[in-house]
């Protein structure tokens, strides 16, 4: 079964779906990403998301070690988000949120359509992405560690200098609390990558952790703040 009256269920799944590859960008299953999308190719790729059934569109990330025939090298495992919110500006450009859906490996890449990318993905590998993702599979042994990643949060925030509304995070619940985290801390692309590639929630929450822990004792020794995330496309 799917997670939402809207989602496809897992056989309906498409063989073929764009991607957009952005590095520093994460998407987890159950998480919702805004995008401003204004170059042609991008508006392109969400015109044709929007007449397919499914309405989804792969983020990935660039490995950014080596090009292909179609652009940079991409990592072997991306996410499918379903377009949920939908809008025009006047300037030209569509503002989209995507849903987190299901995570994919690339199985190929075939060639480009208006100018963006395309794979076929085989979701297989996260079947479970649609139904317990959200949940921890073992709880006997792989619990989120809330009170780690709280600490290990307010250490980042207090070594990087940030204001945090923390009555507001408190009051996430431990899955909301680790896809908000993952997704919107600037860490460095192959950590989101680890996180996206965490076998579930729990994994996830665990790598969370020792980034955050991490992220502050290199802040705290005085090796500079780690970059923002670059402008969304």
């Amino acid at each position: 079964m799917a997670r939402g009256v809207f989602d496809p269920n897992f056989e309906d799944l498409p063989g073929l779906i764009p991607v957009f590859p952005l590095a520093g960008v994460l998407l987890l299953p159950q998480g919702k990403l805004p995008l401003n999308i204004f170059e042609r190719r991008y508006l392109a790729m969400v015109r044709d998301a929007l007449l397919a059934p499914t309405r989804l569109i792969g983020m990935i990330q660039p490995t950014g070690l080596a090009d292909g025939p179609n652009g940079p090298e991409l990592f072997p495992v991306g996410i499918a988000g379903r377009i949920i919110s939908f809008g025009e500006s006047e300037d030209g450009r569509y503002q989209i949120v995507l849903d987190g859906l299901i995570r994919f490996r690339v199985r190929d890449e075939v060639d480009l359509k208006d100018g963006y990318r395309r794979i076929m993905p085989n979701f297989l590998p996260y079947k479970d992405d649609l139904d317990i993702y959200g949940t921890v599979r073992d709880p006997s042994h792989t619990r989120i560690d809330r009170g780690r990643i709280l600490a290990g949060l307010k250490r980042y925030f207090g070594a990087k200098h940030v204001e945090a509304n923390w009555e507001a995070i408190g009051q996430l619940d431990d899955r909301a609390l680790v896809t908000t985290l993952a997704m919107s801390c600037p860490f460095e692309p192959t950590d989101k990558q680890a996180l996206l590639e965490s076998a579930d929630i729990a994994s996830c929450g665990h790598t969370l952790a020792a980034l955050l822990e991490m992220g502050a004792g290199s802040a705290e020794a005085g090796f500079g703040d780690t970059p923002p995330p670059p402008t969304r496309h």
